[in-house]
């Protein structure tokens, strides 16, 4: 096989908690991941034998402001593959970038683990997606979420994971506000110890597993929310707007600053989205289904 194609898919959290700050500097958490209908398109080409005897990898990217070198994390992800596995091709990345960057839905993780299935299969290494996890999590905690995606509760630092049943079916609307926000500030303004409120992810558990999307989107919560929001405050803003324009419920995802809404009416959720679209509130908006849904629109 000389060529694949792969589709790295953004994620959303439902709910995130923080339990405490562990001394090696980790925070464990506990979430619960879904997978959204955005997604990365990802090519990985074989060219042939390298001329150094070791592996050489091109990253090309429609972004001009990403890293196309060992700093890509999709250079690093295929990079340990191949080390391991004494694979000396050259081979050639294109990422084609659809999740907004740096925007609390995983897009960079998304794409190592996109391109970790993708040297899988292309040189058939034959590793289950359980091998693939547990080298994915030297990489990064949200990697071996994103080899499985789907709906999941996210524990540890991210790495165990607990496959749940999709989430009932709805639409969900994507807006990330013009500004980038870092995932390691808001770790570092968060005071761990002294969160007041916390996700009701239990019960959230039990609404998905009964299809209930009115209960289950009634019990969103992110404790990262309230520090990126005194930041930005345009979080609060679209938010607010959302629910105005007939969201069930808003929230933000991951550190942010990207903010979803869950519609169960699709004509609603069309008139946000053109909201949206026109205002500058939005850099990047999108519109795809939830539950089962892939679409994207």
């Amino acid at each position: 096989m000389d060529y694949i194609r792969v589709r790295a898919h953004g994620k959303i959290n439902l709910a995130l908690d923080v339990l405490r700050k562990r001394e090696d500097g980790y925070h464990e958490v506990r979430m619960i991941m879904q997978s959204v209908g955005l997604y990365d398109n990802i090519e990985i080409v074989n060219l042939g034998q390298s001329g150094t005897g070791k592996p050489e990898i091109d990253i090309e990217t429609n972004l001009r402001y990403l890293p196309n070198n060992e700093n890509n994390l999709a250079y690093k992800a295929a990079m340990l593959l191949m080390e391991e596995f004494y694979i000396s091709a050259h081979i050639a990345i294109r990422i084609k970038k659809m999740i907004p960057v740096a925007a609390g839905m995983a897009g960079g993780s998304a794409d190592a683990a996109a391109v970790m299935k993708g040297v899988n299969r292309l040189f058939g290494l034959r590793l289950s997606n359980e091998e693939l996890k547990k080298r994915g999590v030297t990489l990064g905690a949200d990697i071996p979420y994103c080899i499985d995606g789907g709906t999941a509760l996210s524990e540890g630092i991210g790495e165990i994971l607990t496959p749940l049943p999709p989430m009932p079916p709805c639409i969900i609307l994507l807006v990330k506000p013009p500004i980038n926000v870092s995932t390691k500030l808001v770790y570092g303004k968060l005071d761990a110890g002294n969160i007041e409120y916390h996700p009701d992810i239990d019960g959230m558990i039990d609404a998905i597993k009964a299809g209930n999307l009115e209960d289950m989107a009634s019990r969103l919560g992110n404790v990262l929310q309230t520090v990126t929001e005194t930041e930005y405050p345009i979080i609060t803003e679209i938010k607010d707007i959302m629910l105005k324009m007939g969201a069930l419920n808003s929230m933000m995802s991951g550190s942010g600053p990207t903010v979803f809404g869950i519609f169960n009416d699709r004509e609603k959720a069309k008139e946000a989205y053109n909201f949206f679209k026109s205002s500058d509130l939005g850099r990047q908006v999108y519109l795809t289904d939830g539950g089962n849904g892939d679409e994207r629109y």
